[in-house]
């Protein structure tokens, strides 16, 4: 009996065995068959600082309507009868690509019109009827096809048409005819900009979309796939976009194009990519930089001589230096309005002692009565409890601005002591501003109860009562904290999105 279960065992111990070599082997020719990307930088642009000072953007043309600006490139405003479009001044030479576009279509009518198209053609298109560029190309065009041509409610789409140089672009149909791959997307008006990753490999054209509800970048979406489709060897990338009767704003925030290369193919040498005679021309425009560079150095040293010796870095500040010294400022204005306000308190709390003290003199000086004087002894009590309990309240209200005062000492000590971080800057902000928001809640009480007119007593010959603590300082103050914590925030994001310049 032992030796069939033996058997079975050894059995099925065989097949895991063979199972997961199989699965290995499948995954190794999956990962074998991925290809490499390298990133080419003469056939994109991102921002921010996507344009140069004289408003052109670096290996690229723009025309017609095209708006280029440093985060983006308006294609076409919201306007109508509007054409745009922008293309790459090199043409491509590498087989297998992908191009990843980020752009916003947006417009404050319902539909709108006419839509954009990107290019692979073997020539630049710079103007015509096809969404701004010209119609018969040679190559494929994706489009992102925002008004309904044929009434049948399939828009807006995503089209892909492809022509060998010969075929009318077919409008009144909305291309669907020549269209050889095709899906329903709304990218119109959404809150996050629309990605589109077209991949082009091994003959097989690709399209992704992603929808614009997420901040994720790579929450891609599968749009539609064109099998067997040869394209030009070499062509030129391109974005166009048109307005008609509707219009909308067609931006295009980045445009981002990839060789890819088969597992095992060595990439050509750098040399080869780029011509001898613009290799020289970029290494003359270099050297003539750096001897302007090294003039202006000599001028700056002959115009300042004190400085001389003194490294030229030294006389900026660096980044981290320039924050932590925008949060000291800060702190130290927020630390002389709470000053300033515990010194008012401090005014107003003398001012109720006098008025306790004075109501107190005169109960002495009318003495009490047996039948009549019961009323007014009562009302000398509550007014007196009113006061006590102002008393008590205005000096909670002064024990948390001593409290703010001490944070703030305590926040300013550890930031001299090793520099304060983003993250600790952004908590000890919101502790101030809970911390006023306390007091103020605290004075409105104070205020609400002295103008109750069931507390309020007629007390002839009684001095009158001392002004309340003014709401404008405390306005001015919530709005320099806000003013500072928000300009704080862009300041680093704009920051973080230098930092992500590709060149």
């Amino acid at each position: 009996m032992a030796v069939p279960i033996a058997k079975c065992l050894a059995a099925r111990v065989c097949l895991l065995l063979i199972s997961l070599i199989f699965q290995s082997v499948i995954a190794d020719n999956n990962a074998g068959d991925v290809p490499h990307r390298r990133f080419e930088y003469k056939y994109s642009f991102k921002g921010p600082h996507l344009t140069q000072s004289d408003g052109r953007i670096p290996f690229w043309v723009h025309t017609g309507n095209a708006i280029p600006s440093s985060d983006q490139v308006r294609i076409t405003p919201s306007l109508r009868s509007q054409k745009g479009s922008v293309w790459t001044k090199s043409p491509v030479h590498f087989e297998n690509w992908e191009a990843e576009v980020a752009f916003r279509v947006s417009g404050r009518g319902r539909m709108g019109a006419d839509g954009l198209a990107i290019w692979f053609t073997t020539s630049q298109g710079l103007d015509g009827p096809v969404y701004g560029a010209a119609d018969q190309w040679n190559g494929v065009g994706i489009f992102f096809d925002s008004f309904d041509n044929d009434g049948k409610k399939n828009n807006p789409a995503v089209i892909v048409v492809g022509n060998n140089g010969k075929l009318v672009y077919d409008h009144q149909n909305d291309g669907t005819t020549q269209s050889l791959g095709t899906c329903l997307r709304d990218f119109r008006n959404k809150p996050y900009p629309v990605r589109a990753k077209i991949t082009y490999y091994k003959q097989t054209l690709s399209v992704y979309i992603n929808n614009g509800f997420t901040p994720d970048k790579e929450d891609y979406e599968y749009c539609t796939k064109v099998e067997n489709m040869i394209l030009p060897e070499t062509g030129f990338f391109g974005i166009s976009a048109a307005t008609g009767g509707l219009a909308d704003d067609h931006d295009v925030l980045s445009f981002l194009v990839f060789r890819l290369t088969e597992p095992g193919q060595n990439l050509p040498p750098p040399e080869k990519e780029i011509p001898k005679e613009e290799k020289d021309k970029y290494q003359e425009e270099f050297e003539n930089f750096q001897q302007e560079l090294d003039k202006r150095k000599e001028e700056f040293q002959k115009e300042h001589p004190d400085v001389q010796g003194q490294p030229i870095d030294d006389l900026f500040e660096s980044v981290n230096d320039r924050e932590i010294r925008q949060v000291f400022e800060g702190q130290n204005r927020i630390h002389l309005e709470i000053k300033q306000l515990n010194r008012q308190l401090a005014m107003i709390l003398d001012e109720q002692r006098r008025y306790v003290s004075l109501i107190t003199e005169e109960m002495t000086k009318r003495g009490v009565n047996a039948q009549s004087g019961q009323a007014p002894t009562h009302e000398m009590d509550t007014i007196i409890t009113t006061q006590q309990e102002v008393l008590r309240n205005i000096n909670e209200i002064r024990n948390s601005l001593s409290g703010s005062l001490k944070q703030l000492a305590a926040g300013q000590q550890q930031g001299h002591a090793g520099g304060l971080g983003s993250y600790e800057a952004v908590q000890h902000f919101n502790e101030i501003k809970e911390h006023l928001h306390g007091v103020k809640r605290n004075i409105e009480h104070i205020i609400q109860k002295n103008a109750n007119p069931a507390e309020m007593v007629k007390c002839p010959e009684l001095p009158p009562l001392p002004n309340c603590l003014s709401f404008t300082h405390f306005l001015v103050f919530i709005v320099i904290q806000s003013l500072l914590f928000f300009g704080y925030i862009m300041y680093k994001s704009q920051q973080e999105a230098a930092a992500k310049k590709f060149f």
